[in-house]
């Protein structure tokens, strides 16, 4: 199989919608992660997701619908603080759990009777669902425990030969998988932290918990349980008050004839003042946004990555170091 990567256009779309309609999957771009498409619908469709990715099957799905799409056709009640958060922060990278009207394949959500639902932001995004108009199952687009796709490249370095289009829809801006939000309690709880934050939740609907697994329990949300986003090759992960310790191994590794880079943001740079440096910028949102791309072209690079964590822990940095902490799990 050839695996063609398309600019998003009457041709590009039509040819995907086509694919989708027969059972395939087709990569395309969101703000966070390129994802993996498939009919929700269709049990052989999905179940090829699993497949494609090496995924593990009790690993539930997320279904994305484009902004005008029937929400109500798919789930079974939308409590009043998820319209709240919807009004403020759809489209865009919250993704919100319901209770499933079960219309959709029974394997996208792997035996639960929940239902996990976004409304992606990207432009590309939105013609792509909005074309198909469909609700569509879509992990990220990437061999399963690798580092999640940011560009067009990325998925087409991963799956090159086993899907037929790559949508390129540029540069992912976001950078980190979506919010995952449980709404079928009373109050909002995160299930996975992402760049909808705890406080901006907090800020609309007034409280939000934080959900902590539970040893045996099912997998409530995709990036709860396994090994994720890690590049190929060996990582350690030191907080920011260890940065000495992570120069000294640096250095150890580089004077030992291992390739040896450090992954940290650009304050920490700047203190530890090494040579081989994955910069993942200033702000929150570069950070964010380049954290992929980084493990990625650090895999490219290095035989070792050494990993400082961000001085700063709260907000959008939360969602980084569930990423940053699995990455460098071993």
């Amino acid at each position: 199989m050839q695996t063609l990567i398309l600019p998003i256009d009457e041709f590009s779309l039509e040819k995907s919608k086509n694919l989708i309609q027969n059972d395939k999957c087709v990569a395309f771009p969101t703000e966070t992660v390129y994802g993996l498409a498939a009919n929700a619908f269709s049990d052989e469709a999905v179940k090829s997701i699993f497949e494609i990715k090496g995924r593990p099957t009790d690993n539930p799905l997320i279904v994305h619908i484009h902004k005008d799409y029937d929400l109500s056709s798919l789930v079974s009640f939308i409590p009043e603080y998820a319209k709240m958060l919807a009004k403020a922060y759809l489209p865009g990278p919250l993704t919100m759990v319901y209770k499933s009207k079960g219309t959709v394949s029974k394997f996208v959500s792997c035996g639960l009777d929940t239902l996990a639902v976004r409304i992606p932001s990207h432009k590309g995004a939105q013609e792509f669902l909005k074309y198909i108009n469909l609700p569509i199952a879509a992990p990220s687009a990437n061999v399963s425990k690798h580092v999640s796709p940011v560009t067009a490249e990325h998925v087409f370095n991963d799956l090159n030969g086993k899907i037929e289009v790559v949508l390129d829809g540029g540069k992912c801006s976001g950078g980190i998988e979506s919010t995952v939000l449980d709404c079928t309690g009373n109050e909002p709880c995160i299930l996975r932290s992402g760049l909808i934050t705890k406080e901006m939740i907090e800020k609309v609907v007034g409280s939000c918990l934080v959900y902590t697994p539970v040893e045996g329990e099912k997998v409530r949300s995709p990036g709860m349980k396994y090994k994720h986003y890690s590049p190929k090759c060996q990582t350690e992960l030191f907080l920011f008050d260890e940065y000495d310790k992570a120069k000294e191994l640096y250095i150890n590794k580089n004077k030992n004839g291992v390739k040896a880079y450090i992954l940290c943001d650009d304050e920490t740079a700047n203190i530890v003042g090494v040579e081989n440096i994955l910069n993942l910028g200033k702000t929150e949102e570069e950070i964010a946004m380049n954290l992929y791309d980084m493990l990625r072209i650090g895999e490219s690079k290095a035989d070792f990555i050494i990993a400082i964590a961000p001085k700063k822990q709260d907000g959008v940095m939360v969602g980084v170091m569930n990423r940053l902490t699995k990455a460098c799990k071993s």
